[in-house]
């Protein structure tokens, strides 16, 4: 009786060291279990149409779904921290500075730029978590803080997409300077009556939490992110408390009046328009 390895016509003829292995990156495994098509994915604006669930993503995703045509000028990109306090733990700042910048092709946890977005000239503050966690350093407030200049000398709205572990360690108290800045620069903006949108995607915690994101005219969110100052097991510790289901997730925030709506990522462009043209009394667009 012949083996199965033998058969020519109906079996499996390939030697085993003629056979490649399956490319990595052509399918993406969601949360739930979901095997999505990489390519169905992006085209899907990097969301499972099995689940809905909507994978992280950074500043190069979000420029493309905001601005027209994925064209837009980029401000403040040659911004790099520095290392004033001579940080050091299991690695050197500067060094753990040029990990990040060679691993993500980034300057560092933010990106600024002004484009049109629907017709008409918006500001976008985007964040990387990929870059340090998106941990908020002096570059990512004084970028913030430009770009909301550039909104106030050119009237125009600004809008930041926060996706970030919190104030960056490694600058100890220069990150936490930064809360401070961000905020008055909002301040500035709200008093020129220039509208802010801020959307808080996952994860949106820790110092951003307690400045520019939550400072928003208006506060929004994609589904299921986790938003919140500290997490939810430090929060436990800390009150004693069982904490309620779904707690720090947009839809928990949205009940409790935190958030103003929550979008999916595919009408995003068209909801932030949308608000735009209502608060400054334009034809709504299409």
């Amino acid at each position: 009786m012949s083996s199965w390895f033998k058969r020519k016509t109906k079996g499996i003829t390939t030697s085993t060291e003629e056979k490649k292995d399956t490319p990595k990156g052509l399918w993406y495994k969601t949360p739930t279990g979901k095997i999505v098509d990489t390519e169905e994915l992006e085209k899907n604006y990097y969301v499972s149409p099995e689940d809905g669930y909507h994978v992280r993503i950074g500043s190069k995703e979000y420029f493309e779904i905001l601005f027209d045509n994925n064209k837009f000028k980029e401000l403040d990109a040659g911004l790099e921290s520095k290392d004033p306090l001579k940080f050091e733990d299991t690695k050197k700042y500067p060094d753990r500075l040029k990990a990040a910048q060679d691993k993500t092709k980034l300057k560092d946890a933010v990106r600024t730029a002004v484009g049109k977005s629907k017709g008409k000239d918006l500001v976008v503050a985007c964040m990387d978590f990929s870059f340090i966690g998106g941990s908020m350093g002096s570059v990512v407030g004084e970028k913030i803080a430009r770009a909301a200049d550039y909104a106030l000398q050119n009237k125009l709205p600004l809008m930041v997409i926060s996706k970030s572990g919190g104030a960056r360690m490694m600058e100890a108290a220069l990150s936490l300077m930064q809360l401070a800045k961000t905020s008055v620069k909002l301040a500035q903006l709200a008093e020129a009556k220039l509208p802010y949108i801020s959307l808080c995607t996952d994860p949106t915690t820790g110092g951003t939490t307690a400045s520019f994101a939550m400072l928003g005219d208006i506060n929004i969110s994609e589904p299921g992110a986790l938003i919140g100052f500290a997490g939810p097991r430090v929060v436990k510790d800390t009150t004693g408390q069982d904490l309620p289901e779904g707690f720090q997730t947009s839809e928990f925030l949205l009940e409790h009046g935190f958030l103003d709506f929550i979008t999916i990522r595919k009408e995003l462009k068209k909801k932030v328009n949308q608000y735009l043209d209502l608060i400054l009394n334009q034809p709504l667009r299409a």
